[in-house]
């Protein structure tokens, strides 16, 4: 089979791997790149999700790129402007070329002799292909593209009408007149319940324990100000830094005061709802952030409660009925389609075999260095944005990082860069410090977190841009190598000089 070789290899076309792809042709131009898909279109999330309503859970200035603008009015996007603006960019930085559709990756090896990852490809049509490059990046989110997560419920089989995963919606569905029962709690089902009730007769959400909900603006006046007297990129990244400042102070707000900020957000929802509205449905047992903050564009969600459109109940589920859930307290809830909100099936490296030299890397037994690459892993990085904030701020931080390693390697003669811990006293601590059940049901299998820098992991965009941005990559946590042949010829065919194996100085 032909082995085709690049300088890059990034796995995933959907928002971090485009970013990862445009900071890479800026930066490094010099380097060959292959974005890999194993679907056939851009945008990832973006293009997979079609339930009605799908949008962000953040406001764009801060999940746009920080190279591009958002221009569109909405500050809460929809998904498929979401998606059109992932397109954007690519076509803007010549991407789209270089993006294999149809390309799943099933295995990543590291070869130390050769310097490579030696990757297999499964095409559309079942076929195999090889392919090498000397740095990897993963882009492919945290879950399953191919499973979503929902719990076994029981009597499941004799329920009459249709169970649905927000991930699989059908194309087209048409739900006009149904009574609809939403499980779930999360920005999913809190996006889906106003949704839903411009047709369905009755929408319920069914929630075993409250979330945290938040009413954000849609459309935001200084946006609209700043726009008319400044230059679009300006106008972008003044509103982008207030917007980061203004979450980075909520989260440490609600993780200082976790009662005061209990009591305001639960202020701002019960004025949103009519006065005899039971507020247990709004007062979960858990302090603010310690589950991420559901967000509601224009409180939409509470206007349809108010409406009485659409209800909210607090149980757990006993089992399913022919036509609808039997609770434990013994209600029952009538319906005619089930949209199982519950959540998604949490993977690491889009399910691929990764493996250093015949040994399959196993995350749970590494810790992340800078939350870019992992302990004893060479040449990997793995784009994972923030669970308190915009993902893409992560994302774009992580990129630009890499490439002045790429830089650095180049500098150094170095063809291999591994992680290594040399503090037996380092102590490994969750990679999420989160309680929300897709991570607690993973938090065997995903890697760890050190309790000192360079592996101490922070939920902050200005302490990881001081250090992304400007730390040395002379650190002494990176060994620099390269293999160790005489006459060695690279995959791509050009000769090298004699390398040497031995460990690189950091100067």
């Amino acid at each position: 089979m032909a082995n085709e070789y690049f300088d890059v290899i990034i796995i995933g076309a959907g928002l971090s791997g485009i970013g990862a792809a445009c900071h890479l042709s800026k930066e490094c131009p010099e380097k060959s790149f292959a974005i890999f898909e194993g679907r056939d279109a851009i945008g990832g999330t973006w293009d997979i999700f079609r339930y009605p309503g799908i949008r962000s859970d953040s406001d764009m200035f801060t999940l746009g790129y920080e190279f591009k603008p958002w221009t569109n009015r909405k500050g809460i996007a929809d998904g498929a402007d979401i998606r059109d603006y992932i397109r954007e960019a690519a076509n803007e930085h010549s991407i789209t070329p270089h993006i294999r559709f149809g390309h799943k990756i099933l295995s990543a090896e590291w070869q130390s002799d050769l310097a490579v990852w030696q990757i297999t490809a499964q095409l559309n049509d079942g076929e195999t292909r090889l392919f090498s490059c000397n740095y990897l990046i993963s882009c492919t989110g945290y879950y399953s593209y191919e499973e979503g997560f929902t719990p076994e419920f029981k009597g499941r089989e004799q329920f009459s009408g249709e169970i649905i995963h927000p991930q699989f919606w059908p194309e087209n569905y048409d739900y006009s007149g149904k009574k609809i029962v939403v499980i779930g709690s999360g920005a999913t089902a809190v996006t889906l319940v106003p949704a839903l009730c411009d047709k369905a007769q009755q929408v319920t959400m069914l929630q075993r324990s409250p979330s945290y909900v938040v009413s954000v603006p849609q459309q935001d006046p200084m946006v609209s100000a700043l726009r008319k007297i400044l230059p679009q990129t300006w106008a972008y990244r003044i509103i982008r830094g207030r917007n980061i400042s203004i979450t980075l102070a909520l989260y440490n707000f609600c993780k200082k005061f976790p009662r005061a900020a209990r009591g305001l957000l639960q202020f701002a929802v019960k004025s949103r709802l009519p006065k005899d509205f039971d507020m247990k449905h709004f007062t979960p047992k858990y302090a603010p952030w310690d589950e991420r903050l559901c967000a509601v564009p224009e409180g939409d969600m509470f206007r349809a409660m108010s409406s009485g459109k659409a209800q909210v109940v607090t149980d757990h589920i006993d089992h399913f009925t022919a036509d609808g859930i039997r609770l434990k307290s013994g209600k029952t809830l009538a319906a005619d389609v089930i949209i199982t909100a519950t959540g998604l099936k949490v993977q690491m490296f889009g399910n691929m075999t990764v493996k250093v030299d015949g040994d399959v890397f196993v995350p749970n037994q590494s810790m992340s260095y800078r939350g870019v690459m992992f302990e004893n892993l060479p040449n990997l990085a793995m784009v994972f944005g923030y669970t308190n904030s915009s993902w893409t701020l992560k994302a774009d931080l992580i990129s630009r990082w890499v490439c002045r390693l790429l830089k650095a390697m180049d500098k150094k003669g170095a063809r291999q860069v591994t992680p290594r811990c040399n503090s037996a006293e380092m102590e490994r601590l969750p990679f999420i410090n989160m309680q929300s059940g897709y991570i607690a049901r993973v938090k065997d299998q995903i890697p760890k977190q050190g309790s000192e820098r360079p592996w101490k992991l922070y939920q902050n965009y200005f302490a990881d841009m001081a250090q992304l941005r400007l730390a040395s990559m002379n650190d002494p946590a990176l060994e620099y190598r390269s293999p160790n042949q005489h006459g060695y010829k690279n995959p791509a065919g050009s000769d090298s000089r004699e390398e040497s194996s031995a460990v690189m100085p950091n100067s």
